[in-house]
């Protein structure tokens, strides 16, 4: 059997997918952020639902890689019902190595609920409380690549397993885009995985927050990220674009221009972070890949969910290829 190219360790989800009326839902703004609102306690009609399976952070990249056109498997969990049949169905379909994917008879599967509004959606969560196991990995099944993303709040010692695992290959690079329960752990907690990353990708607010640095000053929060241990440090920007440092080199990145208005939003932020690590991993460099993931993510927001429009390495070169003068990385100041 042929090496994986990649292997993605984190949770994976059903998502329903409920598209609301405009005029029956608004949003606002106060001192805790946006908010989304609607009529309390009635019935309010919705336009349409899709049902979206196998999905997550980590099923999302393992999929835009394997789209990309590597060697792409799974490390996750899923429950005894039919919710977990369909998921692993879906990965088969998007040619996602599925054999490390561990069947909890006894528990169900995630199943998320995303509101979407206009552009944007609004996702209600719950993961649940698997017992985590790291896999037997083979000499031949052992990745070039290990690609760590969301997991569970009740999953924290799952991270020393995985750890453990990488201490015993140190051959194995690391790529990490932590979720939400993971930045909320503390760097202390997961101090080895961040001294373990190769490549660790943030949006601007999740890099103040995991380093404690500045949101206005990107050298810092890149300093300051890592010093935590990772070697190339990524950090998104909504419409300003990317960064991306390996220590040595900085570089800003535009966004690809889009094709049309966006169309929903789901999934745009890991189509990047897998696209600029599939880059690397097919032999790119920093620049090569801060071109490729800004394609990707501009195409995924044209459809609906996080991976009907993740793209081939044929068609994001296609891109390129009619890409404006403008669109390449810059060197920072």
């Amino acid at each position: 059997m042929d090496q994986f190219d990649v292997i993605s360790v984190g949770d994976v989800v059903t998502d329903a997918f409920i598209r609301l009326i405009n005029e029956n839902a608004h949003t606002y703004e106060n001192e805790h952020g946006k908010w989304l609102a609607m009529q309390y306690g009635t019935k309010i009609p919705f336009e349409a639902a899709y049902i979206i399976e196998g999905v997550g952070n980590a099923a999302n990249a393992a999929v835009a890689i394997a789209r990309l056109g590597l060697k792409s498997s799974f490390v996750t969990n899923v429950g005894g019902d039919q919710y977990g049949r369909d998921i692993i169905t879906a990965l088969h379909k998007n040619k996602v190595d599925t054999q490390f994917v561990r069947i909890n008879p006894d528990k169900k599967s995630n199943y998320h609920y995303v509101l979407w509004y206009k552009e944007e959606r609004t996702i209600l969560i719950k993961h649940e409380d698997y017992n985590y196991r790291w896999p037997h990995l083979t000499l031949a099944e052992t990745p070039k690549w290990l690609y760590f993303s969301s997991i569970s709040e009740h999953a924290i010692a799952y991270h020393d397993l995985v750890s453990d695992w990488l201490d015993e290959h140190s051959e194995v690079n690391l790529a990490f885009q932590p979720g939400t329960f993971q930045m909320e752990a503390g760097v202390d907690r997961l101090k080895r995985i961040y001294q373990r990353t190769k490549v660790l990708i943030l949006n601007r607010e999740e890099a103040a927050l995991v380093s404690g640095g500045s949101r206005e000053d990107l050298h810092d929060l890149f300093n300051r990220l890592h010093a935590l241990g990772p070697k190339i440090v990524v950090i998104t920007d909504g419409p300003s674009g990317a960064y991306a440092s390996d220590g040595q080199n900085r570089f800003k990145m535009p966004l690809y221009p889009d094709i049309a208005p966006p169309y929903e939003r789901t999934g745009a932020g890991d189509a990047f972070a897998s696209t600029f690590v599939a880059a690397l991993v097919k032999g790119n460099t920093i620049e090569g890949a801060l071109q490729w993931a800004p394609i990707n993510s501009m195409s995924v927001v044209q459809k609906i969910g996080a991976q009907a429009g993740l793209l081939s390495e044929q068609e994001i070169d296609a891109y390129l290829r009619k890409a404006p003068e403008w669109y390449k990385p810059e060197r920072m100041a």
